[in-house]
């Protein structure tokens, strides 16, 4: 079993497509280990996200993912990061498979409703970022 972070971006709360990406996780056979409902300073944004720092739209991210409240959960399962990358689909929408979350909640590349760990390592990462250890159900 391993474990992958997800988050539910504000554009798709906004929107309020978390209940139907939540039923979705569930029906993955992902088990949720820890969910949270909360709103990002965008000093812990630049945080999160500053492996990206430089980059064009590391400003714009930060801001958006900032500007309203978010969902994060920590998750398991089987090939956990891989599986969950699968279900989201392509950053782009437009390029996202039918039947991804991306390619039916997303607005665009930037506003792409959900984030997902892109390796285990980084997983346990961004996991330890939003939930200390007593947090999470084992």
């Amino acid at each position: 079993m391993s474990r992958t972070l997800i988050m539910i971006k504000p554009d798709a709360v906004k929107n309020k497509h978390i209940g139907d990406i939540i039923t979705r996780i569930e029906k993955e056979g992902f088990k949720i280990l820890g969910l949270k409902f909360l709103k990002l300073a965008e000093v812990d944004a630049k945080q999160f996200y500053k492996v990206h720092a430089g980059r064009p739209f590391y400003d714009e991210l930060c801001k958006d993912m900032s500007e309203s409240p978010i969902v994060v959960a920590a998750l398991e399962r089987e090939n956990a990061v891989q599986h969950w990358r699968d279900v989201i689909g392509a950053t782009d929408p437009k390029e996202a498979k039918p039947g991804t979350i991306r390619a039916m909640f997303a607005e665009s590349k930037g506003k792409n409703s959900v984030h997902g760990s892109d390796s285990d390592e980084n997983a346990d990462l961004e996991i330890s970022f939003y939930f200390k250890d007593y947090e999470l159900v084992k």
